[in-house]
């Protein structure tokens, strides 16, 4: 009988033993290296030619792991930091394989000894106030949709969340039209800290006239359904055209 490839099995197990219920990850992190293996199985299937659900362990070596890396940078253009958390998502699933399967450890041994890239340093982008300003006046107030971008980006600029942190935030937590508080779950799951959120969420975001439950975000589209980063990222760089004067660093910052 023909030996069951045993890959499967630890990718199953690397997500769903090993990162959730092992390290508590965060589900930013487990969604990074979803996307990682998503992006990497595809890219060796093609290579070999064969559909995904027929790559075996012994496929994923280090040379397509190179292959992969070089072809995010160049290819897909991806940043220098982007490039080294995939290589992240990827390492860490076989330092996992070679602690279960004995049999890969040189495999696995070369994957692990693929360095980090060093990016170059930049100086930090920001805003000046009366970009900000500019920006903010942006959003067309008059409607639904106009306030809860001005909520969104008051809140963006206010706590310095990132933008999936601000769409994750529901009115259970601790979302006030008064007193703008809210304690929001940071990077890693670390302890919710409390941040000012500019001038507040508006009544009519923080409580819409359609029945929401309290768990449920708070910043939605016209159809009830989250925001997602990319269409925040996209409406960002919209809005950014009709501004000239904050057009260039607020490409960068989005």
């Amino acid at each position: 009988m023909k030996p069951v490839d045993p890959f499967p099995k630890l990718l199953h197990a690397f997500f769903y033993e090993w990162m959730v219920q092992q390290r508590n990850a965060s589900a930013h992190t487990v969604r990074s290296y979803r996307d990682t293996w998503r992006l990497f199985l595809r890219f060796v299937a093609q290579r070999r030619r064969r559909t995904v659900a027929q790559l075996i362990l012994a496929d994923l070596t280090a040379q397509e792991v190179s292959a992969f890396l070089h072809y995010t940078e160049q290819e897909r253009g991806d940043t220098i930091g982007t490039r080294n958390c995939r290589l992240a998502g990827l390492r860490s699933f076989f330092g996992f394989v070679a602690g279960r399967e004995p049999t890969a450890i040189a495999q696995c041994a070369e994957i692990l000894l693929i360095p980090t890239k060093r990016a170059p340093i930049h100086a930090p982008c920001y805003l000046e106030p009366e970009e900000v300003k500019a920006i903010l006046a942006q959003p067309d107030r008059t409607t639904i949709e106009g306030l809860r971008d001005h909520a969104l980006l008051s809140f963006l600029y206010n706590t310095g969340a990132r933008i999936q942190e601000a769409l994750d935030v529901s009115r259970r937590q601790s979302v006030s039209t008064r007193l703008p508080v809210c304690a929001f779950t940071a990077k890693a799951e670390r302890t919710a800290v409390p941040a000012v959120a500019g001038n507040g969420v508006p009544a009519q975001i923080a409580a819409p006239t359609e029945p929401r439950a309290a768990d449920e975000p708070i910043f939605v589209n016209r159809y009830g359904v989250p925001l997602g980063a990319s269409g925040v990222r996209s409406n960002c760089r919209n809005m950014s055209k009709r501004q000239p004067r904050s057009c260039r660093a607020w490409r960068r910052s989005t």
